[in-house]
């Protein structure tokens, strides 16, 4: 979309997507007094409702979807855990706005946010240019996804796709896929794969640590502990499997025991038939699919220079240590689904707070 051209339009808040933690961040501003469209406004990128759930992969069915928390004031009941979980959430995400009268507008591209006159923040976008107090940043991370380097990764003849171009199991038969990642993802396509791939193989940088028994609330504190001290000390948020583990569950053990997990350390370089580490070991590929993760997609703020030395951005709660008026939704220790809802209502609390003791400049 191109820029209309249109006057500065001026609010209290802009709430840059449409997530789980930019939707539980309107529902906190609604509840709290403000109004859409003449205190604040959501804007989201995604051609329609459902955030980066819309974009899931088909085989990703509602069942398999682990720590999937309702949004604040409507429960999600009695979905059909054999559907899509792109179905079924996006007609979630859709119901609640409805419901709350949010009035997303989309499809709206942020392309910068910079420092303006008076205090306050501007917000370029594709839909022209909002004038705000405070800012809402909850654009998660699914438009960043991690593509690592090796050398001769472009010598490759055959296919090469990340998680977020996941096809579905299908789309890998008669193929020998090389499969790159020690997180869900990576086990899970594998495990789907298998069946109809001629040959799976499994890398990863560190070796798995599989998780024995329930994932306990200690378990689930200690990995937030580790992420939240990591983004105050100015660090770009680190792997929560790395602190969790994998979870054994049947399926997993299962694979275990049919070879399908049988990990392999990261191979060196990139042939073009395949994949070489340094002992002189080879595996023949016709894809390499990359289950590496994704990175905050934050780019779009580095016109306020909120990045520190060590690459992330610092923050104390959800509040940028460098810019208080900007909050940060869905990052680092609030990026679980019940991690934005809470992180929501902590980031409204703090934006009253700001802008009762800052008047309001004309």
């Amino acid at each position: 979309m191109e820029s209309t051209g249109a006057a500065v339009r001026e609010v209290d808040v802009v709430v840059i997507g449409a997530g789980q933690a930019g939707l539980s961040s309107a529902h906190h501003l609604r509840r709290t007094g403000f109004e859409p469209e003449r205190d604040f406004v959501v804007l989201d990128h995604a051609p329609q409702p459902g955030g980066a759930w819309q974009f899931r992969w088909p085989s990703l069915t509602y069942g398999k979807v682990h720590g999937m928390h309702s949004l604040p004031g409507l429960e999600l009941t009695d979905a059909d855990p054999a559907r899509p979980s792109s179905e079924v959430i996006a007609e979630y995400f859709a119901a609640y706005e409805r419901t709350f009268d949010l009035r997303v507008r989309r499809p709206v591209d942020v392309s910068g946010v910079r420092a303006g006159e008076g205090g306050r923040l501007l917000v370029e976008t594709s839909d022209g240019t909002w004038s705000t107090r405070a800012l809402i940043n909850a654009t998660g991370t699914w438009d960043r996804p991690f593509w690592p380097r090796y050398p001769g990764q472009e010598t490759f003849r055959g296919r090469q796709l990340h998680t977020a171009q996941y096809p579905g199991p299908e789309k890998f038969a008669g193929s020998r896929v090389v499969v790159v990642g020690g997180g869900a993802s990576g086990t899970q396509h594998l495990m789907e794969i298998a069946p109809y791939a001629a040959e799976t193989t499994w890398v990863t940088r560190r070796p798995p640590v599989f998780r024995e028994g329930p994932f306990s609330e200690d378990v689930g504190r200690a990995a937030v502990a580790l992420v939240e001290e990591r983004v105050r000390r100015g660090l770009p948020p680190g792997s929560v499997v790395s602190v969790t583990g994998l979870p054994l569950n049947d399926a997993i053990r299962q694979a275990l025991a049919d070879g399908v997990l049988d990990r392999l350390p990261m191979f060196d370089r990139i042939t073009p038939d395949g994949v070489a580490w340094d002992d002189k070991r080879h595996v023949d590929a016709d894809v390499i699919l990359w289950a590496t993760g994704f990175r905050a997609a934050i780019d779009h703020l580095a016109p306020l220079r909120l990045r520190e030395p060590g690459g992330g951005i610092r923050v104390d709660g959800t509040r940028a240590v460098a810019d208080p008026r900007v909050h940060l939704v869905g990052y680092g220790p609030s990026a679980s689904t019940i991690g934005a809802n809470r992180a929501g209502r902590s980031a409204v609390r703090d934006i009253r707070r700001l802008l009762a003791e800052v008047p309001a400049t004309a």
